[in-house]
């Protein structure tokens, strides 16, 4: 049976704060992981850097058009999003390529965090990097498929997560157990993996039915993640890591 007009306005306005209480939940975790590993660590960001600096400006900058984006759904206005998708559009393929050349310079400089293996290291936030490339250019490739479009955005953007819900775990303080700080990063899967999940329940609660959209982005996120150990500790990427850190 079709929806009646209005229940189907009802819904989408309800559609769209849905997504922007996400899109706020998402910048408040990533600013209070960022904050808590700072004052835990005693860190200097002004020392850090130069590629630092701009991966976190690019990162910063996209968390913000994120929710300003979801924002103006919310208000209706369609047209400054429209506009405004060209800039995320242009910073996306720019935050791929900071995000691994950060990495990679990490190994370099030996900056790797003291819990992290460097290849798991290297795996994690590179394959974290593509991953969120490919939803969100696919994403775009749909922005006229509003469904498909809003939710893909969402998994990519929950995809960079992973480095803020890596430092709101205390691994820092592990201490000599910080090689069982790898097994962590399953725990950071399932945080983000609960972020999918809830725009799953909130699909099955307000249309009967969970969007295919959810599941290509859980994919993305369960392969990148299952991807994580076999890959780091396998020869060639530790062989790449060696001559990265020679």
């Amino acid at each position: 049976m079709a929806l009646a007009p209005e229940h189907r306005g009802s819904t989408l306005a309800s559609e769209r704060r849905f997504f922007l209480v996400m899109a706020i939940t998402i910048a408040a975790t990533i600013v209070f992981g960022f904050t808590l590993n700072a004052a835990r660590m005693q860190w200097n960001f002004v020392e850090s850097p130069r590629q630092v600096h701009l991966h976190a400006a690019a990162f910063l900058a996209w968390i913000v058009l994120y929710v300003l984006q979801n924002w103006l759904i919310v208000r209706g206005s369609v047209t400054l999003h429209r506009q405004l998708g060209m800039l995320g559009a242009g910073l996306a393929p720019v935050m791929v390529a900071l995000g691994i050349v950060t990495t990679v310079t990490a190994i370099e400089q030996h900056r790797v965090p003291p819990f992290f293996p460097p290849g798991v290291f290297l795996v994690l936030d590179v394959l974290g990097a593509i991953g969120f490339g490919v939803l969100t250019a696919l994403a775009i490739a749909l922005r006229r498929q509003a469904a498909w479009h809003k939710r893909l955005m969402l998994c990519g953007t929950i995809l960079v997560m992973s480095p803020a819900l890596g430092r709101i775990l205390p691994m820092p303080l592990l201490g000599r157990y910080a090689p069982l700080a790898v097994f962590a990063s399953m725990a950071v899967f399932a945080s983000m993996a609960a972020y999918v999940v809830a725009g799953m329940i909130f699909d099955l609660r307000s249309r009967g039915r969970v969007h295919p959209a959810y599941y290509w982005g859980g994919a993305v996120l369960v392969v990148t993640n299952l991807l994580v150990g076999p890959l780091g500790f396998s020869p060639p990427v530790l062989r790449l890591v060696a001559r990265l850190a020679a």
